[in-house]
């Protein structure tokens, strides 16, 4: 049975970027049903209990019929929200370094080039959704709860949530703002831990 992780930091940590009252709606309400709904698909499916999440969304294509739609959707709620909350940090922000800041850099020509790429990219996504950074280094925008393992492309190194249950009680819709202010609590050290992994 999966459960609800805890968060590395207090609810009002992230604030002002993120506040005290949309992570804890975000954390113990939103991802706590992702959690809720996966484990009831898995009683449904109890062969898939010894895989882990990660081979789950990585076969998604392959899981039974009755169950796909549910691991794909809270399975992936699931995976998501748990690499959300790890790759946002207090007092974090700034530009990365090391391999990954180099990597980055040498990609994009510079920092500021892939977070304008990376920008674009939430702000053109159509409804709800992910962006993501693979660990190629490629920026993909995806719908709902999906992932870069549900096309064969890996683990991603990061992922910012645009729907709008994760910005809206204090951004209302004003997604670039969210997103614009975002980077200033991204966890540059844990990144760079998952890239050079």
């Amino acid at each position: 049975m999966y459960t609800l992780p805890d968060l590395p930091y207090n609810y009002d940590a992230l604030a002002p970027t993120i506040s005290e009252d949309i992570m804890k709606l975000h954390h113990s309400k939103h991802h706590q049903t992702y959690v809720d709904k996966l484990n009831a698909a898995l009683e449904e499916a109890p062969d898939l209990k010894q895989a882990t999440l990660v081979e789950l969304l990585s076969d998604i294509g392959n899981l039974p019929d009755s169950v796909r739609m549910a691991i794909r959707n809270h399975g992936g709620g699931h995976y998501n929200h748990s690499l959300f909350w790890e790759i946002m940090a207090p007092q974090a922000g700034g530009e990365p370094q090391g391999k990954l800041g180099d990597a980055i850099r040498e990609k994009w020509g510079s920092f500021e080039a892939f977070t304008d790429e990376f920008n674009s990219k939430a702000l053109g996504l159509f409804g709800s959704g992910w962006v993501w950074l693979t660990r190629d280094l490629e920026i993909l925008a995806m719908p709902n709860q999906d992932t870069p393992m549900m096309e064969g492309k890996g683990e991603p190194l990061m992922g910012l949530d645009v729907w709008e249950h994760a910005y809206y009680l204090d951004y209302k819709n004003k997604r670039d703002d969210y997103i614009k202010n975002w980077w200033d609590v991204v966890n540059w050290k844990f990144v760079e831990q998952r890239f050079t992994q």
